[in-house]
């Protein structure tokens, strides 16, 4: 880990500090930072999969076969 003086708005540190109950400006950044990493990563899993499609029949819903004999 290294050490990074930063100029950043102090009312936002100060939402994400009362927001999520967080310490200190480090801690807030570094969870802004790492739920940052998270939701993009989510949205490219999401992209990932979005138009697989269905390929059952149209209007049709999925049926779970165990739970429906």
């Amino acid at each position: 880990m290294s050490r990074t003086n930063i100029d950043i708005d102090d009312e936002l540190v100060a939402i994400v500090m009362n927001r999520f109950n967080l310490p200190t400006k480090k801690s807030a950044v570094d969870m802004a930072l790492r739920r940052l990493v998270v939701e993009t990563d989510q949205m490219k899993l999401i992209d990932s999969i979005f138009g697989i499609g269905w390929d059952g029949p149209e209007g049709g819903r999925f049926t779970d076969e165990l739970h429906s004999r």
